[in-house]
């Protein structure tokens, strides 16, 4: 089996199987000898912002000098970005491999009439593999959906544990309240082991202090009001942090991101370092210069100069983005490039964008497959919510250069409302510079 068939068979695993247990992922690792073993996890939930905060750690402990791996999900090209090896993707031929292993071990469950691993718990399974085989010092591990219950908890000792901020997204899975959703993620809390999190939600923060308490686990609660933020521009965000141990009152940091969300994720990530200071030496300069040179896709990334991707597809990321827009109209002109999925509450998403941005023109898309949203039908939306000057292309590559032209040399360009748009938008985008 090569490299395409390979990735053909793990996106083809959910139609023969189903949800397993822990205790069936914990099997699995036994039965490949445990690789998880050979190196310390940082486990990181939450609704928003996890793969970022999991950039951060990863950009500061890299460096610091360690080896690091980093596992999240979702891929918004190729699978491959699942995997990071020291902050570059792992080549097909490491891929292959680590599949090779876990195909042979669905195998053999099968044969046994067992359970076949899932599409996430096949990641995962190859995440240790591959990390372990490198050697690695440190994984920064990404959990897929929830946390209780997420393949990613069969670590069972982890350095630490982060939980992010917490929202109502994939209510039908984790609990219609912030409280019943903050359960779910509390779940990836391990006896004893540390447990960082964004305290600004306060029935998210009471489930969680009352979930490490009961297992009594050391907790820590980041908040918006630790940090000031000294300069927001298209460059990146300076703020101070008010604290001690980074060796005055007052340390400047500087993020190479525009969204001022992305402080949270950032300080989430100092205080991680911070309480794992006597496990994970680093000096306050490898911190500094690992949060300026942190990259991650798909969250207000820049993707060309004036162009920012962002893969907002619920009320707190559309929020969160609606802020940043808002920061930015003072200044530039601005035009927005929009699609997303059935499955989310699109017209909400709009209504939110339209009542407090001004865009000087609106262009939709269709993206998502069996789950897309007609570009007709997002076009009517806007045009109700007011938006006056809005165009529309079924096919992204199309849609992109319509809305290029229309940001012109003075403006901003935002491309929100899926992670299937960010995606697509830089295939086309990696296709025009080919």
């Amino acid at each position: 089996m090569n490299y395409e068939q390979a990735v053909a068979y793990i996106e083809e695993t959910p139609k023969f199987t189903k949800k397993n247990s822990l205790d069936h992922t914990k099997e699995c690792l036994a039965r490949l000898g445990n690789p998880q073993n050979h190196f310390k996890v940082i486990h990181v939930a939450g609704t928003n912002g996890k793969g970022s905060t999991c950039a951060f750690l990863t950009s500061i402990l890299r460096e610091a000098g360690y080896s690091c791996g980093l596992f999240t999900s979702p891929h918004l090209v190729e699978i491959n970005e699942r995997f990071q090896i020291n902050e570059v993707n792992i080549d097909n031929d490491t891929f292959l491999a680590a599949f090779q292993k876990v195909k042979a071990l669905a195998d053999e469950l099968v044969a046994e009439g067992s359970y076949h691993p899932t599409y996430f718990e096949m990641l995962f399974l190859m995440g240790m593999v591959i990390f372990a085989q490198a050697g690695v010092d440190y994984v920064t591990l990404e959990t897929g959906l929830g946390g209780r219950l997420d393949a990613t908890t069969a670590i069972e000792d982890p350095a630490a544990c982060v939980i992010t901020s917490i929202s109502l997204d994939h209510m039908q899975y984790l609990g219609d309240t912030v409280a019943k959703i903050a359960g779910e993620k509390a779940g990836i809390i391990v006896p004893g082991v540390p447990v960082i999190f964004d305290g600004n939600d306060p029935s998210a923060a009471e489930v969680i202090r009352a979930h490490a308490r009961e297992l009594h686990s050391p907790f820590y609660e980041v908040k918006k009001e630790d940090a000031q933020i000294l300069s927001n521009t298209a460059s990146g965000i300076d703020f101070s942090l008010k604290n001690q141990y980074y060796g005055k009152d007052h340390q400047e940091f500087h993020i190479p991101f525009i969204a001022k969300y992305q402080v949270m994720n950032a300080m989430l990530a100092l205080k991680t370092m911070e309480v794992l200071q006597d496990q994970i030496p680093v000096a306050i300069e490898h911190v500094r210069k690992g949060m300026s040179a942190t990259r991650w896709q798909g969250r207000m990334e820049t993707i060309l100069p004036g162009v920012i991707v962002d893969g907002a597809h619920n009320e707190d990321g559309v929020a969160k983005f609606v802020e940043t827009a808002a920061h930015f109209q003072q200044e530039y002109p601005l035009t927005l490039l929009f699609s997303a999925v059935n499955d989310k509450d699109y017209k909400d998403m709009i209504h939110t964008i339209c009542s407090q941005i001004r865009f000087r023109h609106v262009v939709v898309t269709q993206v998502g497959g069996y789950r897309e949203v007609p570009e007709e039908e997002l076009k009517d939306i806007f045009t109700r919510e007011g938006c006056a000057s809005v165009e529309a292309d079924p096919e992204v590559a199309k849609a992109l250069e319509l809305a290029l032209k229309a940001k012109g040399e003075d403006g901003m360009l935002f491309c929100v409302g899926s992670l299937y748009l960010v995606g697509e938008i830089k295939a086309a985008i990696a296709r025009r510079k080919a």
